[in-house]
């Protein structure tokens, strides 16, 4: 038999190729995490690791093992939350931290939801700023964009893809824009943050043309404030497609995308939490935000081909 804490470590220092890294993660010392990895390879009778410059690196056998001892960390995951949701309930407080892209059109949902079937659990949503920069095994995070490492698990969810939209009525007194070099004609409403050094649109076949910044004269902090900037009229921007389709249900008629075939960089949605076993509340959430992710995050966005210049 296989000790469980001695996959996990390879497992790990695997995905991170540092001893120092991981021993922070997992929160044990190195030497430990080395008599861990060593113990493994006596038990198997053959090196799994190798040092390359500063990065350990899998011989022929580790990079073989690699797989087989995912597999049984899944299987021995899958079988203590089969054995946990026969003996209790999920109760307790869950807190979770959210970019406001998602509190209102997903999170609240899903909070809604784990409530309802989880009626002994609390839940607060806490709305995020910024991306976790710290380690923070207080709550779960969802973060829309980069993130950095942080010492957090980070499950990419899927990604949301944008274009630009305006209100119909702008549109008529205006113009509608043909190419992106006609959009400094326009009123540009920013996401603060967004665009403040330019976006790189991309054409499947006109390749890319980088639009530098709008010097926009009305940004805000908030998605919904933004679309409903762009909805009333304000000027175009640059809204996630998921996004304008959700608001366009309850509000039809007040969005068109503009420039169709010009995409912007799709958003990476990225679940963060803690390394190691979680209480059943935290896994029954993840469990179901992973179960709830929405088709329009899921979607293969077509190839682009590299750009020879920008336009």
């Amino acid at each position: 038999m296989y000790d469980l804490e001695e996959l996990a470590t390879f497992a790990d220092v695997m995905e991170s190729g540092s001893l120092t890294v991981s021993a922070r993660r997992l929160g044990v010392a190195k030497s430990t995490l080395s008599r861990r990895i060593a113990h493994l390879e006596t038990r198997l009778g053959q090196p799994l690791l190798r040092r390359q410059a500063n990065r350990l690196m899998p011989t022929e056998a580790g990079g073989l093992f690699l797989g087989y001892a995912r597999e049984m960390l899944r299987i021995a995951e899958q079988s203590h939350l089969a054995l946990d949701d026969l003996k209790a309930e999920i109760s307790g407080e869950v807190v979770v931290k959210v970019h406001s892209a998602l509190a209102r059109g997903f999170m609240a949902k899903q909070a809604e939801r784990f409530l309802e079937r989880h009626p002994k659990a609390r839940l607060e949503v806490r709305t995020l700023r910024s991306a976790p920069s710290l380690p923070d095994g207080s709550a779960l995070h969802l973060w829309v964009g980069a993130v950095v490492e942080c010492g957090l698990r980070q499950e990419v969810l899927g990604s949301i893809t944008r274009g630009i939209y305006a209100n119909p009525e702008y549109l008529r007194h205006r113009g509608t824009p043909s190419h992106p070099h006609e959009l400094k004609n326009h009123a540009w409403v920013d996401l603060l943050g967004d665009t403040e050094s330019g976006v790189t649109l991309s054409h499947l076949y006109q390749g890319r043309y980088h639009l530098p910044s709008a010097g926009s004269r009305l940004r805000v902090d908030q998605l919904a404030l933004h679309a409903d900037a762009i909805a009333r009229g304000q000027g175009l921007g640059l809204m996630p497609h998921w996004m304008a389709e959700l608001r366009l249900r309850h509000h039809p008629g007040t969005l068109v995308p503009c420039l169709e075939e010009w995409q912007a960089p799709p958003l990476p949605v990225t679940l963060l939490y803690p390394y190691g076993h979680q209480p059943r509340k935290i896994t029954a959430l993840i469990e179901q935000l992973r179960q709830s992710v929405p088709a329009a995050w899921q979607r293969e966005t077509a190839e682009l081909p590299a750009p020879t210049a920008d336009r």
